[in-house]
């Protein structure tokens, strides 16, 4: 599967800064991505829609991590081509994934004198 097409509407907005389209393969499409400033950066977040309760859903989302770069890396990346070529400062992208610790540290018995 391939991302062929990558379309960007520019927002100036706080925190909203684009609407994205995808189109895989060059025969299905994705509308309503969007390209959001967070506390680290940009994230782009999924179309999704309003429930009853208040709460949101995704529409559509990728199933694991590497389709999640993969299409993050496509849509930062048309967003920063579409804001140098109207001469603004690209912004910071947020780290691929955070780093996860699989070993916790020990825990340690405090010394006689201290108990």
């Amino acid at each position: 599967m391939e991302i062929t097409e990558v379309r960007i509407t520019l927002r100036d907005e706080e925190k909203l800064k684009a609407f994205a389209s995808i189109v895989f393969d060059g025969c299905f499409v994705v509308r309503g991505l969007k390209v959001i400033k967070g506390m680290r950066g940009l994230f782009v977040s999924m179309p999704s829609r309003r429930l009853q309760d208040g709460s949101f859903k995704d529409i559509a989302h990728p199933l694991n991590n590497e389709t999640r770069r993969m299409i993050e890396g496509k849509v930062i990346g048309k967003y920063q081509e579409e804001l140098a070529s109207q001469g603004a400062v690209p912004e910071a992208v947020v780290p691929e994934e955070p780093k996860v610790y699989e070993e916790t540290p020990e825990v340690r018995e405090k010394p006689e004198e201290e108990k």
